[in-house]
């Protein structure tokens, strides 16, 4: 009998590159993500229409055969589930997705995790959700390269419905924050893609380490705003949200240098047609934009900003949304 998992991607909504820090992360789960349909086998053999391509490998993750690029994700979190003891089980089946690919809302956490689920359920193999999600940061770093926080799995394993997340991603502690239900969640892709090993997501990491003043002053300033964001919600002081975006954005263009020309116009644009609040989400170099807008309009706002901005541009309503699990 077929078992099914499902893990979300995320959306940050507030707190860049702090995880890199040990720093405060404001994000949601979503209700895009990748759902994998699998049974039991001596190997792993997965399929996708949606991400193309097949990978087949044994279930420690070695002797990969893939004609998909996803496939090194795959075989990195069965390594990494080996190193603690996962039984070597194999699984068959399909991966599906919702997410887009480079748009900076982690569809390769959502990849990384749904996988990890999935081969521990067959190998009779708990885990805790923040084991999980440790287990899939790793395999990450094994998979691409990139030295890389802990939000992306972090959210993808916390999420919950209609609340955001306030992670210290030093000491994992979290609380969920209630997302007020007059406020809609839009994305909206530049349609630049990005990818974190092509990105110079590393070499902030490093000018951070070496405490580059506009690097640590972005930290400095971004672990406040998360601090305060969480306080705006809660007082639904939507003007100050407004505020709060503005300056992260503009410290992500300024002090980090990570967003793009294309970046800046959405956000600008959003704000133009109504929006609570916005800036740049994920990683930067390409990728998206997070807007916060009155749930009523969430739609017309992303239908005026597209119209005004071009044909690359992709945008997606979402809500916030449960976490990784076996459906």
């Amino acid at each position: 009998m077929s078992r099914n998992f499902w893990a979300p991607g995320r959306v940050n909504l507030i707190g860049e590159y702090t995880d890199l820090a040990g720093g405060l992360v404001l994000p949601a789960a979503l209700d895009l993500g990748v759902r994998i349909d699998v049974t039991p086998a001596e190997a792993i053999d997965l399929r996708s229409h949606d991400l193309a391509g097949v990978a087949r490998l044994a279930p420690d993750g070695t002797g990969l055969e893939d004609d998909s690029g996803w496939g090194r994700y795959v075989a990195a979190v069965a390594a990494e589930l080996a190193t603690l003891g996962r039984p070597a089980v194999g699984l068959t089946g399909e991966v599906t997705s919702t997410l887009p690919i480079g748009a900076g809302i982690s569809s390769s956490a959502a990849l990384e995790v749904a996988v990890g689920l999935a081969l521990c359920a067959v190998a009779d193999f708990p885990l805790e959700p923040l084991e999980l999600a440790l287990a899939a940061q790793r395999a990450e770093h094994r998979a691409v390269g990139v030295p890389s926080g802990i939000m992306d799995q972090a959210a993808c394993v916390l999420g919950r419905a209609d609340c955001a997340i306030l992670l210290d991603t030093g000491t994992l502690e979290h609380e969920l924050v209630p997302m007020p239900p007059e406020l809609g969640i839009v994305i909206v892709h530049s349609g630049v893609a990005r990818r974190l090993e092509d990105s110079g997501y590393a070499t902030r990491k490093r000018e951070l380490e070496a405490g580059h003043p506009g690097r640590r002053r972005h930290i400095e300033t971004e672990n406040e705003r998360v601090t305060a964001t969480v306080e705006a919600l809660r007082t639904r002081d939507f003007a100050g949200l407004g505020e709060i975006f503005r300056a992260g954005h503009e410290s992500l263009r300024v002090d980090l240098e990570v967003t793009t020309p294309e970046l800046d116009r959405l956000v600008e644009l959003a704000y133009a047609h109504g929006a609570v609040a916005a800036r740049m989400t994920g990683g930067g170099f390409g990728g998206a934009i997070v807007a916060l807008a009155e749930a009523a309009g969430a739609a017309a706002l992303a239908e005026a900003v597209l119209a005004d901005y071009g044909p690359s541009g992709r945008a997606y309503l979402c809500r916030a949304s449960d976490g990784a699990r076996e459906l």
